[in-house]
Formats: structure tokens, sequence, C-alpha cells
């Protein structure tokens, strides 16, 4: 059994996403009492402790709001990914949230440590995996070096069926368009690049269908081909 997976391009712990988090509460599995949430601040693990509590603070308050039982995991580098209660505590989880930040950073502190093992436990069990920007960008098979404009990647956890995942997409400057462009042309025959609009997230499962929640759209890539999809519309992975 995998659970529900949302993916938001932006607007984690806002109202604009309250829609979208009562979803995942009530389609998490916990039956019959309140579904415990873990806040993972991990992406911003790098920006100092200032972030790192803003966004855990902002993510009790807003689950609280919505009646869940909440707790902020003070995961923000190797050490702390590996910590055996740390890892226990996302392991109780019915929900696991990755607020935004570096995607790459996020991706080097998660691989391999007990912290990302016990996430997955989680989704397999059928509980939710909830990451915005960076937390969305970390499940397909591979990240973007954005200073080198699309160029060049490294490799992701490649949960999903899709190569590259963009957050913030309708948000993306002037200067941001080569590189999706350059994305696009990297894709291979059959492969897929998602770019999720800000304010907007689409929650779905593996090998069905998803739909798109929030103010704004999903569009799905190919090498030739692309399409848009509003909230409250549906579309496949393959």
């Amino acid at each position: 059994m995998n659970g529900l997976i949302a993916l938001l391009g932006s607007g984690e712990y806002l109202p604009v996403m309250n829609d979208v988090d009562k979803y995942l509460l009530a389609n998490c599995g916990a039956d019959g009492r309140p579904p415990r949430v873990v806040c993972l601040p991990t992406a911003a693990g790098r920006e100092g402790d200032a972030s790192v509590n803003r966004w855990s603070n902002m993510g009790v308050d807003h689950f609280k709001r919505l009646g869940a039982d909440v707790r902020a995991v003070p995961v923000i580098d190797a050490e702390s990914a590996n910590d055996l209660e740390h890892a226990a505590a996302v392991e109780e989880a019915d929900v696991v949230y990755f607020s935004g930040g570096n995607p790459t950073y996020l991706h080097q502190t998660m691989k391999d440590s007990l912290v990302w093992k016990s996430a997955q436990k989680v989704w397999e069990r059928g509980g939710v995996y909830a990451g915005c920007s960076a937390g969305a960008m970390i499940l397909a098979k591979e990240i973007p070096d954005f200073r080198a404009m699309g160029l060049r990647s490294i490799s992701a956890f490649g949960v999903l069926p899709t190569a590259f995942v963009m957050p913030h997409f309708d948000a993306i400057p002037l200067f941001g368009k080569p590189m999706v462009a350059t994305l696009r042309k990297r894709l291979k025959d059959g492969e897929t690049m998602i770019g999720v609009d800000e304010d907007t997230a689409i929650v779905g499962k593996l090998g069905e269908e998803w739909t798109v929640m929030g103010t704004a759209r999903a569009h799905v890539f190919t090498k030739g081909e692309s399409k848009s999809y509003s909230a409250g519309e549906k579309f496949i992975l393959k």
C-alpha cells in the first residue's frame, strides 16, 4: 500500500493550502483519532536558526488549527537526520511534510538517512508524503543544477515517474525560461517534466489519477508537447 503524495509549488502552511491539507488529513489513515503530522524544515537547514524556527512554528500553528496532532522535528543536517529519536517520531506520523528551501541540500541530507527511511515507511503503509518546492523536487528522477541553467542535474530519489518537478512555475522569471526549454530538450522519448504553479498542489497516488488543487495550474511537458491543468482537473502520470 502506498499513500497519497502532495507536491506543492509554494504556499506551505498558509491558509491558501487549507483545503489541500484538510484533504490530506482526511486521507492519511488516521481513522478515529487526530492525525499525527511531522513538519520537517530540513531544506532550510543551511539558512540558520531563524529560518528553521520560522518554518517549524508555521507548520505547527497551521496544522493545530486544522485539528492535527503536530510536531516539528528539527532535522537540519546529516547528524540530526540519523538521530534515532527523530527517526522514531517520523515513523509514528500519518503525514510527513517537508517545507521548502534548497532541494540539493535536502536530497543530500535525506539520502540513506534513518529519517528518510522512516518517511518511506509512513508512505508505504498508506500515510501521506507532502513536499513543497524542494520537498517536491526530490521525488523526481533528477534535480536541475540552476547554476548551469539546467544543462546538468543530480540524481534524486526517483519515486515519481517524471524527470523533473519544477515548483513556483508561474513565477519563474524571464531569465529562467531558457532553463525550462533546456530541461525539455533533455527529456527522453516518453519522459515528462512537471511544473506546479505557486499556491497550487497536485495530489495523487502512483499509478492513479492526480488532482490539481489550489489557485492556479499544473503543467505536464514532454519533449514535444505540453498540457496545462486547472484546479479540479485530473491527469495521469505515466
